[in-house]
């Protein structure tokens, strides 16, 4: 914003820099699609008081714990075998680190606890380890998170301040859960339940404390796929098969953020329409992983035996 003053014949020229902003409003207004999930789970979560709030914030704080723990199995035979797995979550993680922050200043959402909330000031009395962050409570569209559902209008970018993290869309948290509830399939039974176990709960954190809009989980979890789509398909050597599921996972997050983006206002007014499409996009991405992947790992055909050299009679 440029203001000017004048002094005599001399222009002052009084500069203030404005604030960067997100688009919160585009995706509150998607997710409508969706029964605003954020809202209802925050409701739950804050009737459960402490014991809810802090059991899922250990859950949601210490997953680099449990991709640990998932790892260290997974590479329990490299020191004898002197080789790492074909494919392990280690690189899923790296990946996933890498590639994510990319699409958080794409598009820029900050999550209903801040955009519509109070911040971090809402789970203060709860919280067992309460983080001392700078209030953003003033840069709120409105106090309606988790009470009151975001009325249905025209969205807009909306300023926010420079502090709070730019890291809802996708949900890389619900990225790494996935990834680790994908690891744990071929393990033992108790690696299995925890995996599934820290998924849940997972998801249930995201939403329920406001750190993300349930469209924000929906990309998550194509994300995931599509990435570890490609690991694996790199694994197997790019197949005809690893490509098209590349390719249509890459196709249907660039959908699911274009409409996110362009669309919302649509997808909020028929959420009958648009609410199931999300769902069966996602389902999509979900069947043609496991569809593909569990092809790859079937045992191939037995080659045929050679036919043995006879020497002629003489």
């Amino acid at each position: 914003l440029v203001a000017g003053r004048k002094t005599g014949d001399t222009w002052l020229l009084i500069t203030s820099k404005s604030r960067p902003t997100v688009l919160d409003q585009y995706v509150a207004t998607a997710d409508h699609a969706l029964g605003e999930p954020s809202w209802l789970v925050g409701r739950i979560i804050t009737a459960t008081g402490p014991v809810g709030f802090n059991v899922l914030d250990i859950v949601y704080g210490q997953l680099a714990v449990a991709a640990v723990l998932v790892a260290l199995y997974q590479l329990r035979g490299v020191a004898t075998e002197r080789r790492f797995p074909r494919h392990h979550l280690v690189r899923s993680f790296l990946v996933i680190g890498l590639l994510g922050p990319a699409f958080y200043m794409i598009f820029p959402v900050v999550g209903p606890l801040f955009a519509y909330g109070t911040g971090t000031e809402y789970w203060a009395p709860v919280s067992l380890w309460a983080e001392q962050i700078p209030s953003s409570a003033h840069l709120a569209v409105a106090h309606l998170w988790p009470e009151t559902l975001p009325p249905v209008g025209i969205p807009q970018p909306m300023p926010f301040d420079e502090i709070t993290p730019r890291n809802c869309m996708p949900s890389l948290h619900t990225a790494w859960a996935t990834a680790i509830f994908l690891h744990t399939r071929r393990g033992p039974r108790l690696l299995r339940h925890a995996g599934t176990f820290w998924l849940v709960a997972t998801l249930t954190a995201t939403l329920g404390f406001g750190y993300h809009y349930g469209v924000d989980l929906i990309a998550g979890v194509v994300f995931v796929l599509t990435v570890e789509a490609a690991l694996r398909a790199h694994d197997t050597g790019w197949q005809r098969s690893g490509v098209h599921l590349v390719a249509y996972g890459t196709t249907v997050l660039v959908a699911l953020l274009l409409s996110y983006r362009f669309l919302p206002l649509e997808m909020a007014r028929h959420p009958w329409l648009a609410g199931p499409l999300l769902i069966l996009a996602t389902a999509s991405v979900v069947y043609g992983y496991v569809r593909t992947t569990t092809a790859w790992d079937q045992p191939g055909p037995a080659p045929a035996p050679r036919p043995e050299a006879h020497p002629e009679p003489a």
